[in-house]
């Protein structure tokens, strides 16, 4: 089982959201300056409940591991990772380990990121591409839903794995048989690692996570 589902957040009614949200996940609202920030805050929290209740997973603990990666603690056979980039959040909820990633698709990136962190073979596909910044991204969003994925987060780095780009996207001596799917979304790029072919990603209009 696996599901993957991304909300735009810019007209999130705070006001609204915040009376819907955890004792906990308000205290992380409040700690936020700006209303964008707040917004993404709440939103991952309503998008997260939203799939978990659709699953019939009620009243879940979520704990986090060592390197920060959220879980649901008493529901050992139910996973779930967020994102969120500018105005756009994304969920994965899977009955096996998972990890995804949302990234806006910025004009303005450095692409010697790339040079310095990536491997070299993934930095020269980038490069030789009709469209770098495009194939940047998704290098990002795949490289980091694995990161997720691992639980390691940015401990894990960049160059310690390469990306094997094709018809099926692959990691390089996996040996977990792991399963990479990639998806343009407006001027976004939204990536997920899993055991799963995902085949399509859910727009959930903010409307129905009240």
């Amino acid at each position: 089982m696996i599901k993957l589902a991304y909300t735009n957040v810019e007209n999130l009614d705070l006001k609204r959201g915040y009376e819907l949200v955890s004792t906990n996940r308000k205290s992380k609202i409040d700690f936020y300056r700006f209303d964008k920030d707040k917004k993404l805050s709440c939103g991952v929290y309503l998008l997260v409940m939203k799939l978990l209740n659709e699953e019939n997973i009620t009243d879940p603990i979520i704990k986090t591991e060592k390197y920060g990666k959220a879980y649901i603690s008493n529901y050992d056979n139910i996973h779930f990772n967020v994102s969120h980039s500018r105005n756009m959040i994304c969920c994965a909820i899977s009955d096996k380990p998972v990890g995804t990633d949302i990234e806006f698709n910025d004009p303005t990136i450095d692409l010697n990121i790339a040079k310095h962190y990536f491997f070299n073979s993934e930095y020269e596909n980038i490069m030789n591409s009709p469209k770098p910044i495009d194939e940047f991204f998704n290098y990002w969003v795949l490289k980091e839903s694995y990161m997720k994925y691992t639980g390691l987060g940015f401990n894990l780095d960049l160059d310690s794995f390469e990306i094997l780009m094709g018809e099926d996207i692959k990691l390089k001596n996996d040996k977990d048989n792991l399963k990479f799917n990639l998806f343009s979304i407006e001027e976004y790029k939204l990536g997920i690692a899993s055991h799963y072919n995902v085949n399509h990603v859910y727009n959930y209009p903010i409307s129905e996570l009240y």
